[in-house]
């Protein structure tokens, strides 16, 4: 009867320019648009849909309640780091190990938490 996540929304106060940023540095491809809110799908088809936020953002920490943050599979972890590290992104954390994992925490364009992570082997 359930098959999964479909999509999960972050709400910008310029959902299109966090779309385009998730094009432009990520390789995500804007799939759909209407009324201001845009949905992103990356090469493996996960999806992000961005909508218009209102108010304020309330401080976060990375280990706050709630969501944390987006990890983005890559094939070539180093690669992919330079990649963004080149375009100016603003990393949280070096990059670490965690059991035979690669990971770094960065900002996306509006300031949420996203990770790179090369897995050793899938997970089960």
């Amino acid at each position: 009867m359930f098959n999964g996540l479909e999509h999960t929304a972050i709400a910008s106060p310029n959902p299109k320019a966090l779309a385009e940023w998730y094009r432009d540095y990520l390789e995500f491809r804007i799939n759909f648009e209407y009324d201001g809110n845009y949905f992103v799908r990356a090469a493996n088809g996960a999806m992000l849909e961005i909508i218009p936020s209102v108010g304020e953002r309330a401080p976060q920490a990375l280990k706050d309640p709630g969501i944390r943050h987006l990890a983005v599979e890559v094939d070539d972890f180093d690669a992919a780091y330079e990649h963004l590290k080149g375009r100016g992104v603003k990393f949280y954390t070096e990059p670490f190990t965690v059991q035979t994992n690669r990971l770094v925490f960065f900002a996306d364009g509006d300031g949420n938490y996203v990770h790179l992570i090369k897995r050793a082997a899938p997970l089960p």
